[in-house]
């Protein structure tokens, strides 16, 4: 098979098995315009004025400085939210971590499983309002979850930090941003957002999770870009966001809450099963989760996908080795200089095979290390 059927192949299966995509700009230019924007606070003169285009920037939005200033009647607004997108039944609940922190986590699954409700999210509970993490794959499963926020506080939503700009952490967003929550997001984020296949992924969603994604589904821009380790504090909780880079998407981040304990990982880091390995780069991911290994000291870890895990460093082997393990063998393939189908087919997947979501997304993990793989040797 030559090496332009696999890539056709590839771009296939990225479209029915994916369970979060990666939508790269296609050109340099596109991602230094990407950049640039994102370093503005999202790229307009109006949010460029209130966050502020100097070194404390991040400073000033931390602490709340960007958000949503409107004053409006909230509890008439969040009354309106609950009732105005399609009903969607689905099983969530919201598991207490620690004092602050909790995790709301989906089952395994590709995109469209479980109303797609596939992806963890999260909230923290301050004495000041709430901080939650990532946004889930539509409005009403984001209806679903301010319903469990609500069932432990009635404190006003402050922030919405989403860890990366794939579709199953951010299409609910839109929900958080009209209930005035300041959105944050790791630079990186707008070359997913100005992407030309963004709009394609959002018409695919329109069409395979109808009616909860529908015509008045957005992608919400960030108020706020963080591109460096950044602190906050809220109602007496401290929080510190820090920025990963392009390792599982275009741009990711990680959140913990210090008096907790509790790192919000997103998807470098899956739970329990084989991750998604979307268009960032896997040699930078391995290097990230190695770092995290040396000197991580957290009571728990609530990755992007998967259960929550009071030993943290067993949830990092797992994802790691698993990227390891496929960045050689797919390595040597390339090396080697053999074709995809038979490098795969040749391959003793035996350590890996059992766990949740190989079947689904293995092939196409591996057919996309090995293009990544192929541009590497030519560096």
């Amino acid at each position: 098979m030559n090496k332009k059927l696999t890539l056709i192949l590839a771009v296939v299966g990225a479209l029915s098995l994916a369970s979060c995509t990666n939508d790269n700009s296609k050109t340099v230019k596109a991602d230094k315009a990407a950049t640039q924007q994102a370093k503005k606070c999202g790229g307009n003169k109006t949010s460029a004025k209130k966050c502020g285009e100097s070194k404390n920037t991040a400073k000033k939005c931390g602490e709340g400085k960007c958000g949503n200033s409107k004053s409006t009647d909230s509890a008439a607004v969040e009354k309106n939210i609950l009732t105005k997108y399609p009903p969607l039944e689905i099983e969530m609940s919201a598991k207490k971590l620690a004092d602050h922190s909790y995790q709301v986590q989906g089952k395994a699954g590709i995109a469209t499983d479980n109303g797609g409700f596939i992806s963890n999210s999260g909230f923290v509970v301050t004495d000041e309002g709430v901080v939650v993490i990532d946004a889930l794959g539509s409005p009403p499963l984001a209806v679903e979850l301010l319903k469990r926020i609500r069932k432990v506080t009635d404190k006003p939503i402050k922030k919405l930090v989403i860890t990366h700009y794939h579709a199953d952490h951010v299409f609910g967003a839109q929900v958080f941003k009209e209930l005035g929550a300041e959105v944050i997001a790791p630079v990186g984020s707008f070359k997913y957002i100005n992407a030309d296949s963004t709009p394609m992924r959002l018409a695919e969603r329109r069409e395979s999770l109808k009616p909860w994604v529908n015509e008045q589904t957005y992608v919400v821009k960030p108020d706020t870009i963080i591109d460096k380790t950044t602190d906050f504090e809220l109602g007496g909780i401290h929080f510190t966001i820090n920025v990963v880079g392009a390792a599982h998407s275009d741009g990711d981040l990680t959140l913990l809450v210090k008096e907790d304990g509790v790192l919000y990982s997103g998807d470098i880091i899956f739970g329990g099963r084989v991750p998604f390995i979307g268009g960032g780069s896997t040699k930078k991911w391995v290097e990230t989760l190695a770092s995290m290994e040396k000197g991580l000291n957290l009571n728990v870890l609530v990755p992007g996908h998967g259960d929550a895990s009071t030993d943290p460093a067993a949830a990092i082997k797992l994802t790691k080795s698993y990227l390891v393990f496929m960045r050689k063998v797919m390595g040597q393939a390339v090396e080697d200089m053999e074709e995809f189908v038979d490098a795969y087919e040749a391959v003793d997947w035996s350590e890996f095979s059992k766990l949740p979501a190989f079947d689904a997304v293995n092939r196409l993990n591996a057919n996309t290390v090995f293009l990544s793989m192929e541009e590497e040797s030519v560096e």
